[in-house]
């Protein structure tokens, strides 16, 4: 071979570049397919955030608020529309929301009425989360019923029989109402129903949750539905629950 001779260059196959070809076209196609993806995420967040049941069909509408809502505005929760607000008061035997006396006085101010609410906690005795609500919420003539909320904490990993919480619950409700002078709803999640047919043991007024359709548990129907845990309004932080009551005469769902 000659010095100085020079080897053709080699010429990339057609194969290779429809290759490299079809591999930009797909990854176009995936970041097209992600953004739509991220749109359709972003406003699902949107609506969830915003819906409420409507309100012919349910007057009466009302917040659910806790320590982690913060400082609440809440001529800004009346103005969202909030006929009412339940407040988490107390939790178990000794934890109390820090925040519930001053929210309770603010939204009466604001001409919205509020009731306190009660997580009952099955690792500890009922006369003993009796007391605690007692010594913390004031029996008051124009509150509504106090809430019993039944669900299940990680805090807590007893699982009592069935006969034995619907009695320490019982105890529970005989000491609580004798206090308020009224008597009391109970708010158990799904799980927790599902496992323990508390509405089938506790003759009391329900208030069941199930987001955005109504919820189809219990041994009969309720008379409040938490229908929404994502609402953001501008009067508090984080999301509040939403809920609604079930107009007299309506049929069941």
């Amino acid at each position: 071979m000659a010095m100085g001779a020079t080897f053709p260059k080699r010429r990339r196959s057609g194969k290779a570049r429809d290759w490299r070809a079809l591999l930009r076209r797909w990854l176009w196609r995936a970041a097209g397919i992600a953004a739509l993806l991220l749109l359709a995420a972003g406003a699902a967040l949107w609506w969830a955030a915003r819906w409420t049941p409507p309100r012919d069909r349910y007057p009466l509408q009302g917040v659910t608020i806790d320590a982690g809502n913060g400082v609440v505005h809440w001529g800004s929760i009346e103005a969202a529309g909030a006929d009412f607000a339940y407040l988490f008061a107390t939790d178990g035997d000794a934890r109390v929301d820090p925040i519930y006396a001053r929210n309770m006085a603010a939204a009466r101010e604001a001409g919205i009425r509020t009731g306190p609410i009660h997580r009952y906690n099955l690792c500890k005795l009922a006369t003993d989360q009796a007391a605690n609500f007692i010594r913390h919420v004031p029996r008051r003539a124009d509150a509504l019923p106090p809430v019993v909320w039944l669900d299940y904490d990680d805090r807590c990993p007893d699982r009592p029989t069935r006969a034995l919480l619907l009695s320490e619950l019982a105890t529970f409700l005989a000491q609580i109402e004798a206090h308020m002078g009224k008597r009391s709803l109970i708010a158990p999640g799904p799980n927790f129903e599902a496992d323990y047919q508390v509405t089938r043991g506790i003759a009391r007024t329900t208030w069941l949750r199930r987001d955005f359709f109504p919820p189809d548990y219990g041994a009969h129907p309720w008379a409040m539905w938490q229908a929404n845990d994502y609402v953001r309004l501008s009067g508090a932080d984080g999301t509040v629950g939403w809920n609604v009551v079930r107009p007299e005469g309506m049929n069941d769902e």
